[in-house]
């Protein structure tokens, strides 16, 4: 995600730019001048916070007022969205992690993250499939009391509804968590937060889940580090098994960069399932907004090591590894059989154990490049 910080000073002096004429500067002062200033202080005390107040309504802060949906001006809540993001993109570059929690919490109590989210829910293609409340934000009025209901004090998450949809490849189904209305804005206010954090610790060659990225760019990288005549002909092929559902909770709980309390309650929320309510002990929902971000986020880490510890070249000999994930579906290549199951595959498995997760033992293989392989269901070959 690329975020640009278009804000700029107006390069006006503090008492210029709330409307207050400077007093000037003379030489010589009289007794008389400093009683006349002394009344001027006090007659400035009514601007001085009328111009605070104004400061936190341009900064997005949250209006006690009543919401009317139809009036909200979106591209100046885009705007300072898309501004307290480039700062945490900033922040986050430089390692200043006390100034990326302030700028969390200014941005998920801004008046134009919360609107921005309660747009997004209301307006996808699960904008008429309720949570276990069965409630739904389908008319602006209920939209515009939603949005003063996205409040961190207090907060509980409810139960997600557990539906069971069939998967792809025919065989069998796939559980799918519905979050409740509230619950999917908190997401995605939050997400607001999270995102550009996610987006400047991601790995060049993760491709799933990701603004501006697709299935076909991963393909394309394959054909990039595969089809040179000097191109590694060996591939660690492979797929993540139970991606979302087994994600470790303590290793989330320490490491994903966001209000703890907030992510505890989506975590330990549990589910219904025919009336009946199961707890979360691991893993995420196939279904929350936030889930794909924490996936990501979770896996991040997988391709730097492994490039870091073989170089391009080892002695004379051309290691060729490179690393290629679009979601849990993920590839590495190397320059022989042997050194993909000895060097490159153990480290692998201990980086996803790490995090409570493994390979799936039926589509882990060590394939030859001329033997083709399947990535993303497409067939490869040279």
């Amino acid at each position: 995600m690329r975020v640009w910080d278009a804000g700029e000073s107006e390069g006006r002096p503090v008492m210029g730019w709330i409307g207050v004429e400077q007093v000037q500067h003379h030489p010589t002062r009289k007794r008389a001048d400093f009683l006349c200033g002394s009344c001027i202080t006090k007659d400035l005390d009514q601007p001085i916070q009328e111009a605070k107040q104004m400061t936190a309504l341009q900064a997005g802060a949250v209006s006690h007022r009543d919401v009317d949906w139809h009036a909200i001006n979106w591209h100046k809540a885009h705007t300072i969205v898309r501004r307290l993001q480039a700062r945490l993109v900033k922040a986050t570059q430089g390692g200043r992690w006390g100034k990326v929690r302030v700028l969390q919490r200014l941005l998920t109590h801004a008046f134009s993250a919360k609107v921005l989210a309660v747009k997004r829910v209301t307006e996808n293609q699960g904008k008429r499939t309720p949570g276990v409340d069965g409630i739904l934000w389908d008319t602006p009025e209920k939209k515009a009391t939603a949005v003063r209901t996205l409040c961190q004090r207090g907060y509980h998450a409810q139960p997600l509804r557990r539906v069971s949809i069939p998967k792809s490849s025919g065989t069998g189904t796939r559980p799918l968590s519905i979050p409740c209305m509230h619950d999917r804005a908190m997401q995605a206010l939050y997400l607001l937060a999270l995102d550009p954090i996610a987006e400047t610790q991601a790995e060049p060659n993760s491709y799933g889940f990701r603004l501006e990225r697709s299935p076909a760019d991963a393909l394309a990288q394959c054909h990039t580090v595969l089809a040179l005549q000097q191109s590694a002909q060996w591939i660690l092929e492979g797929d993540i098994r139970s991606c979302f559902d087994g994600i470790s909770h303590d290793w989330l709980m320490a490491r994903i960069p966001m209000d703890k309390g907030i992510l505890q309650q989506w975590l330990k929320a549990g589910f219904m399932d025919k009336h009946v309510l199961y707890p979360t002990e691991a893993g995420v929902p196939q279904g929350g907004i936030a889930s794909p971000v924490l996936m990501n986020l979770t896996l991040t880490g997988l391709e730097r090591p492994i490039k870091g510890a073989f170089p391009a070249f080892q002695g004379h000999t051309r290691t060729n590894v490179h690393g290629i994930r679009c979601a849990d579906a993920c590839i590495m290549t190397g320059t022989s059989p042997a050194f993909l199951a000895q060097a490159v595959s153990p480290r692998v498995a201990q980086f996803l154990a790490e995090r409570g997760r493994e390979r799936s033992r039926d589509t882990t293989r060590i394939t030859h490049i001329g033997d083709g392989f399947a990535f993303l269901g497409t067939p490869g070959r040279t």
